[in-house]
């Protein structure tokens, strides 16, 4: 094989070695296995609606069940399975972020409880509770100093 001489030939190597992404399958695929997921939270939000439980308990009843129940698919190999299938439509926020806990923790079991999955599991979701939690407290003192500022003027 020759050496490439220019940018030219490079790029025409790159797209000749990098298959083409059907973008309007893969896209179909996340809106609808992203609809399917959306619904069942919908189900489960009607069914403890239906239970007599009030709007507040219901939301955090489906937003338990949706952690276990991807946490507890991914345990089985089987979300990444249907994450490979439906790319971005399977990480509806919160089933995504319990994927991306409990797939670290499983693949560092192996390292023991303590240097493998206590130091593991948070290598991705880490950054996301820290930017999170530091945002929101951030939101919260300037929306304290606001709102305090708007009572001392009245």
């Amino acid at each position: 094989m020759k050496p490439i001489q220019s940018k030219e030939e490079y790029q025409e190597y790159v797209d000749q070695k990098t298959p083409n992404s059907p973008i309007a399958k893969n896209c179909f695929n996340a809106f609808w296995v992203g609809g399917v997921i959306c619904a069942i939270g919908q189900i489960i939000f009607e069914i403890c609606k239906t239970r007599g439980l009030d709007e507040t308990n219901s939301y955090t009843i489906v937003s338990m069940l949706l952690v276990f129940f991807s946490a507890f698919l991914t345990g089985l190999n089987i979300f990444n399975k249907i994450g490979k299938f439906a790319g971005a439509g399977s990480l509806v926020p919160i089933t995504g972020f319990a994927n991306s806990i409990v797939s670290p923790a499983m693949e560092y079991k192996s390292e023991g409880y303590v240097m493998g999955v206590g130091a593991k599991m948070f290598t991705v979701a880490g950054p996301v509770l820290v930017y999170g939690i530091s945002s929101s407290i951030i939101i919260g003192i300037i929306y304290i100093i606001f709102n305090t500022q708007s009572l001392t003027l009245i």
